[in-house]
């Protein structure tokens, strides 16, 4: 049985990889068809840095190594979104070739169960998440600025300077700032204005510029002035806020908190005095959706696999067609559930409800195989 399953892995892990290519091909292909005017421009800037007068070759060239510097850390990502669909899609095309050279017949002639043809399916998906889960927790969160960069910012490792907008914090705060350095943890041109119950301003903070020591804003020429009491100002050094530098990037680029690993989520879970209510089950929903969103991929192929594993030869692209709408709404319900509140349950347990629907359904699939 070795040299079966052997077989068996190659012909899947083979599948796994030409539909993880054939898909970051076609994704990388519309995005660049789309975004090339941004590709070139950014080339040209960088061009233009070096004083250079450069030809078509070297520009070409230049727009080529943007346009790769953008999506590798991308495709990354990609990885870990399309894998639970890739895994599916795979192993449909690999029990069709099986099917189709009649070799699940042999399977059968030689007193095994179509059972058996499964379980290095199943290693070999449970090794590919292993590699989603190290990807996830190890990769992804030291490349997190690079994944949040806009096109015309390709080529650039940092996250630079931006902007804060009005942002309220776990005290109702406003905060304000004219520039923030994400990369230095840094805010300039510092304002922010402490309220009443009623939402009225009642005190007026400014700052020259602030950093963050770990657990509070250390302000440069801070001062504070009561809005009933202008005359009087008082001098502020630090402020204890919810708004650290993390949860800044959070909210000023979408996404960052999903680039954060189980690691760092977890540290800012454990700094509940820093965390309101809303953003406390938005990281608790991150966290442990990621494990509902892993085991539901696995699920969603125990639910697929059995349309596949054939005693006799048929027509495969049926079977697909069957297949098809209960693979993605098992796939996109594992999705849905861990990144959507449901009313009533706590993120912890609400993220698995897709997980425990999903599981009750793979047995019954797993055991209604003629074999």
């Amino acid at each position: 049985m070795k040299l079966l399953d052997r077989y068996i892995a190659r012909q899947y892990l083979i599948n796994v990889i030409a539909l993880l290519l054939i898909f970051a091909s076609f994704v990388v292909t519309i995005d660049v068809s789309l975004n090339f005017d941004r590709f070139v421009s950014a080339a040209d800037r960088y061009l233009k840095e070096e004083s250079a007068n450069p030809g078509f070759v070297r520009r070409a060239v230049v727009t080529a190594l943007l346009i790769a510097d953008l999506w590798w850390p991308r495709l990354l990502q990609l990885f870990n979104y399309t894998l639970g669909m890739v895994m599916v899609g795979a192993m449909g095309f690999t029990f069709t070739q099986l099917v189709r050279g009649r070799e699940l017949v042999g399977l059968l002639a030689g007193g095994i169960a179509l059972h058996r043809a499964a379980v290095p399916i199943f290693v070999a998906s449970l090794a590919l998440t292993g590699v989603q889960i190290a990807n996830q927790e190890l990769l992804i969160p030291r490349i997190a600025a690079m994944l949040v960069r806009d096109h015309g910012d390709a080529g650039k490792r940092a996250l630079g300077e931006t902007s804060v907008p009005m942002y309220k914090d776990s005290r109702g705060r406003l905060w304000f700032a004219r520039a923030f350095k994400a990369d230095e943890g840094e805010l300039t041109g510092l304002m922010v204005w402490e309220r009443d119950a009623q939402g009225l301003a009642t005190t007026r903070i400014a700052a020259d510029s602030a950093r963050w020591n770990g657990k509070a804003w250390d302000l440069e020429n801070g001062s504070a002035v009561r809005l009933d009491q202008p005359e009087a100002p008082g001098v502020v050094k630090r402020i204890e806020t919810n708004l650290d530098p993390t949860a800044i990037k959070m909210r000023r680029y979408a996404g960052f908190a999903q680039s954060l690993s189980w690691v760092q989520v977890s540290q800012m879970l454990r700094r509940p005095e820093l965390l309101d209510e809303r953003g406390v089950a938005e990281l608790e929903r991150i966290r442990w959706g990621r494990l509902s969103i892993l085991t539901a991929n696995l699920l969603a192929l125990a639910v697929a696999m059995p349309f596949f594993l054939r005693r006799e030869p048929c027509n495969m692209i049926v079977q697909s067609l069957k297949c098809a709408p209960i693979a993605i709404t098992a796939l996109m319900g594992g999705v849905l559930g861990a990144s959507a509140a449901i009313p009533g349950l706590p993120p912890q347990v609400g993220v698995f409800v897709p997980v425990m629907v999903l599981l009750p359904v793979a047995i019954g699939m797993a055991t209604s195989v003629r074999t």
